[in-house]
């Protein structure tokens, strides 16, 4: 591209938009060429205005999970807009919403049976919550209030933040939010009482002992117990992101933790949303994350990767315990009054349904396997590096925490930028990545093949060694 034009596009962008994420002084005050203008991507790459090719080692978000310009679901668009690109959901319906909801019920756990739409991760949280809430009303029981952990991330509107425990997104915002518990984050590496790391069996009489032979007290479970215990009949439903609490640094799960808490929701009467935004359609090696510990939830919260990256659309997925007590005469007015504009939106759907075929049909997620086990191997090397204190990795999601001391786990200081600096660094290896604080996050696409996985983790261990 000209530079001129160039220059002129940069210019526009920050005199005219506000970046999400983004403290915009920096962005306003860093190298006038440095902002990266993304010109069009294929594959496991995104080529800006230049030309210059970079590895999207983040999949766009999180969301792009069969990689850029997938020709099945270009097709699949395609031929969608020339039938219609969209139409209210509200008392009428299409077949691309009707063939998606037949297609996700045939691989979700077999106990949830309807599929409610929405537009992104925060909206199938917060239909999830209103349903819970809603739910225990035509009960006659006052539950107004929710359980999550510390350190989740449940998305950005007010009731997904009122169940949110990162306090950088959150804790400005407290007085605006219902009132929810936070049990402590499973987050091993950080947790004041662990000596090694520990596994939850599935026997909660085995599991106190079994945790006292390792060294540690399960206090981040027995938290979640003791909550349950004195709160259950106020308590309208717990909420997690199983597996992995993803935007609070791929802090990952000890195994069995999952299970334990799920099994602490049955024993107290606790409806469970499983929040599976990043970790469903096969990032953690599964097709969803429950899958690892067979748990069966109440609901199953669904996004990102979704449609490939390609538009919006979400799902809250429900048991017909939860369905059916919203039925009843119209005078009732039990319905779930609540929907979007763009609900099950015709070309996200087609989108949706190109994804879920070509996930069966070209077998990503046998083939899958074969590359977690490389990333396994590469990170493996990397995790001896002198500045990385812990690598967390579930499936195809990786968090590289890196420190200042490895022996002590002492961080770097926040005032440094360390992992930013790391980040901005590493796109000159055309390389794209971003950072949680001072964690490298990568989040790849199933597609991606081993080569690129191994320039990725290589560009990593350089940037690191320059530090």
């Amino acid at each position: 591209m000209d530079n001129k034009i160039k220059t002129a596009l940069i210019n526009l962008d920050k005199s005219n938009i506000w970046h999400p994420f983004t403290q915009m002084s920096d962005w306003l005050n860093d190298d006038p060429n440095s902002p990266l203008i993304i010109d069009k991507a294929k594959g496991s790459y995104l080529y800006d205005v230049d030309g210059k090719k970079y590895l999207d080692g983040v999949s766009s978000l999180w969301v792009t999970l069969l990689g850029h310009r997938n020709p099945k679901i270009d097709r699949a668009i395609k031929k969608q807009i020339d039938k219609v690109s969209h139409t209210t959901f509200l008392g009428l319906t299409h077949k691309p919403a009707i063939d998606l909801s037949e297609k996700l019920l045939k691989i979700l756990p077999d106990n949830l049976k309807k599929i409610f739409y929405s537009d992104n991760g925060s909206t199938a949280v917060e239909a999830a919550l209103k349903m819970t809430y809603q739910y225990w009303q035509f009960k006659n029981e006052k539950r107004s209030f929710f359980l999550s952990l510390k350190n989740a991330y449940h998305g950005d509107t007010i009731g997904a933040v009122s169940v949110g425990g990162a306090d950088l997104f959150h804790s400005r915002f407290r007085y605006l939010l219902f009132k929810s518990y936070f049990a402590m984050s499973p987050y091993c590496y950080r947790c004041a009482h662990r000596k090694k790391e520990i596994e939850f069996p599935v026997n909660a009489e085995n599991f106190r002992d079994h945790n006292m032979q390792m060294g540690c007290q399960g206090q981040c479970i027995k938290e979640v117990e003791t909550i349950l215990a004195e709160n259950n009949k106020e308590i309208a439903a717990a909420v997690i992101e199983p597996l992995n609490q993803a935007a609070s640094g791929m802090i990952i799960m000890p195994k069995g933790y999952l299970r334990e808490y799920a099994n602490l929701c049955k024993r107290y009467g606790i409806l469970l949303i499983c929040d599976e935004v990043a970790t469903g359609f096969g990032r953690t090696g599964k097709m969803f994350a429950v899958e690892h510990e067979d748990v069966k939830p109440d609901f199953i919260c669904l996004s990102k990767g979704i449609t490939g990256g390609y538009m919006p659309l979400a799902v809250t997925a429900v048991t017909n315990e939860i369905y059916n007590a919203f039925l009843g005469k119209y005078e009732e007015f039990k319905t779930f009054f609540h929907g979007h504009s763009y609900t099950a939106n015709p070309l996200a759907c087609a989108a949706a349904n190109a994804v879920l075929d070509t996930l069966q049909q070209d077998e990503i997620l046998q083939k899958l396997q074969s590359k977690i086990k490389h990333l396994k191997k590469e990170l493996a090397l990397l995790s001896k590096h002198d500045k990385v204190g812990n690598i967390r990795h579930c499936g195809v999601m990786v968090g590289i925490e890196i420190v200042e001391d490895k022996k002590t786990g002492k961080p770097y200081d926040c005032k440094l930028k360390t992992g930013a600096k790391i980040c901005a660094d590493i796109r000159k290896r055309e390389v794209l990545i971003r950072n949680l604080g001072d964690t490298l996050v990568l989040f790849l696409h199933l597609t991606m093949t081993n080569r690129e996985i191994s320039k990725i983790i290589s560009a990593v261990k350089i940037e690191l060694d320059n530090l």
